[in-house]
């Protein structure tokens, strides 16, 4: 079934087989938030009436300048008299929508164009106009670990960007997912399963309850939870590609198709971002699959591609910790590949730690360097779809919103990871319309906060009881990749690296005869082509993965994890291929048979990681 706004029409397309990630294995979203303005206004021409904050001065220049297109602002609203029905009225007629009556301080809380602040300076009925600033919730775990409150002071908001969710579909009754005017901001709907797409019990287009929740994390507005749920590009449209059937299962042609799909709309809808919060094992090169080759032809469209990791991190074939369990298509050069971090009870940065579920590269046969960035994706909550599976088998998971009602869900995994980023790049594309998927890519890693220098992580453990075990984690490019996402670093940030398609490939990596790992460069290596983190171009690699992990075009590092001639041969084999250790192509040995060919939406609930 094809949908838009008005039109329902039908859409044939194979069934996909897929397995939903297993019961234990925990995702969460993080969404992070900073005080700071994510760019700076000089002294503006044009100063603020004195009605208005301070903080407002570059925004009114802006609106006095006619280049605030479609960026928005979250105010505060004080009015001479308690304001009334009317007042609601002519502030929504300007665009404007209403968050919260504020009345003990005759107010009230709106998000507006900035287009908008020159008449609310000359409204005579108005006293005073500031800054409505974020302040710390439950929820705010995530947005605090990564500056996502100083895009939205800044006012990105991902209007007028649209993220094309390929899942198991968006249920857009609920009421987050709503503009001011109550009309969904998903503007597309199509089934790719060829199933049902309701059922009896209030399931509509989402029957898994897993794209809902992805949904909610890149751009829910907190209608039912009072902000404290909101997502992370509040304003964003959505295109829902609906590629997994009620059980989380789908196929490769199910996504291809789907994939497909959103290059063909992405002008209509002005789709600048696909998030893929699934996966499967890989059983060839990415060079020879077709699923890596369907988002590879999104990134060359223009479309910024963002994939999980997988959560296969606590897989320890024969002692390898974890390492080399990235799956397809995150295992593909050129997207932006995302891994998880927990929370551990702080909205701090610096209190992330790498969930031992999430997957670490080199990535099998190609040795690609990944994830590319890590951002939270432990127990995050979001929206929950009414009647979904995931719903029905994990009650317990269900968190009550401002209604009293059960309208949110827990979720972990780096499928909950993953939409972080996606709303992240919404709200950079928001700013800087013109970058291309590759700048989106170095922009957020080069920015991304190196954990291992920042906050001295070298190595962390977590115990998860269901299993009677305890996992360490490390802090190398193969664990985090460039490090946490900070988009108050992103957003403030102007270094652009080149616009040609590319220009930021993950590179490849070697393993040297002297047990160390060193990123390859030149004609036999996949990161010949990428100018980004090459030795003659623009950051160089220390500035991309930290002063620790690499200086030019030294050693990756190696000495402490587990392919060191130290360990097992086998253990190094899982990563590396070949029983001998000198295979420079790595064998099936993670991605057999048993989990090869399974599909995967990486999230969960229940986990319970310590």
């Amino acid at each position: 079934m094809r949908t838009n706004k008005f039109k329902k029409k039908p859409a044939g397309r194979g069934e996909r087989r897929s397995a939903a990630w297993g019961k234990r294995l925990s995702m969460t979203l993080l969404l992070m938030t900073g005080m700071a303005f994510g760019q700076r206004y000089e002294a503006a021409a044009i100063q603020a009436g004195p009605h208005f904050g301070p903080e407002l001065s570059g925004f009114l220049q802006k609106a006095h300048q006619g280049t605030s297109k479609s960026q928005t602002v979250r105010v505060i609203v004080q009015y001479k008299t308690v304001p009334t029905t009317a007042h609601y009225a002519a502030m929504q007629s300007r665009g404007g929508m209403l968050h919260s009556k504020l009345h003990m301080i005759k107010g009230a809380s709106f998000t507006i164009p900035v287009s908008a602040l020159p008449i609310l300076e000359s409204d005579p009925e108005i006293a005073s106009v500031s800054i409505d600033h974020p302040m710390q919730v439950a929820d705010d775990l995530t947005n605090g670990a990564t500056g996502v409150n100083s895009a939205w002071n800044a006012g990105y908001t991902g209007a007028g960007v649209t993220v094309a969710v390929i899942d198991s579909g968006i249920n857009d009754t609920h009421p987050d997912l709503h503009n001011s005017s109550g009309a969904s901001r998903v503007v597309y709907h199509q089934d790719f399963t060829g199933t049902a797409t309701t059922n009896s019990l209030g399931g509509k287009y989402d029957l898994y309850g897993h794209g809902t929740h992805v949904a909610g994390i890149i751009g829910g507005n907190g209608a039912l939870s009072g902000g404290q749920y909101e997502g992370v590009a509040p304003n964003v449209s959505f295109v829902d590609l609906r590629a997994l059937d009620m059980n989380g299962a789908g196929t490769d042609s199910t996504v291809i198709a789907a994939i497909q799909q959103a290059i063909a709309l992405k002008s209509t809808y002005n789709i600048r971002v696909i998030n893929l919060s699934l996966g499967r094992g890989i059983g060839v090169g990415y060079a020879q699959d077709p699923l890596c080759q369907a988002v590879e032809a999104a990134w060359k469209a223009g479309i910024v591609v963002v994939v999980a990791a997988g959560n296969y991190g606590r897989l320890s074939l024969f002692g390898s910790n974890g390492f080399g369990t990235v799956t397809a298509p995150g295992n593909d050069p050129y997207v932006l590949t995302v891994g998880a971090t927990k929370s551990n009870g702080s909205s701090a940065p610096s209190a992330q730690t790498l969930a031992s579920f999430s997957s670490k590269g080199p990535t099998t046969y190609d040795h690609i360097a990944k994830p590319d960035i890590v951002a939270p994706g432990n127990d995050v909550v979001s929206l929950a779809a009414p009647g979904a599976t995931l719903e029905a088998a994990f009650p317990s998971e269900l968190v009550a919103g401002s209604n009293g009602n059960n309208t949110y869900f827990t979720l972990s995994g780096t499928s909950m990871a993953t939409p972080a980023v996606a709303g992240a790049v919404a709200l950079l594309l928001q700013e800087q319309s013109t970058m291309t998927p590759d700048q989106v890519k170095a922009r957020l890693m080069r920015t991304a906060t190196k954990m291992n220098v920042a906050y001295n992580l070298m190595s962390t453990s977590a115990w998860v009881p269901h299993l009677s075990q305890t996992f360490t984690s490390t802090y190398d490019l193969f664990s985090v990749g460039s490090g946490l996402m900070n988009l108050q670093g992103a957003i403030s940030d102007s270094n652009l690296a080149p616009s040609t398609v590319g220009a930021a490939l993950s590179p490849a990596v070697v393993y040297n005869s002297n047990g160390t790992v060193s990123l390859v460069y030149g004609n036999s290596s996949v990161s010949s082509n990428s100018v980004v983190w090459g030795t003659s171009v623009v950051w160089g690699t220390s500035v991309v993965w930290g002063t620790a992990e690499v200086t030019g075009t030294s050693v990756v590092w190696g000495a402490s994890l587990p392919w060191n001639g130290n360990n097992l041969l086998s253990a190094f084999s899982v990563v590396w291929g070949s029983s001998t250790g000198t295979a420079t192509s790595a064998t099936s040995v993670v991605w057999g048979a048993s989990v090869g060919n399974a599909d995967a939406a990486f999230s969960d609930a229940g986990d319970d990681e310590q």
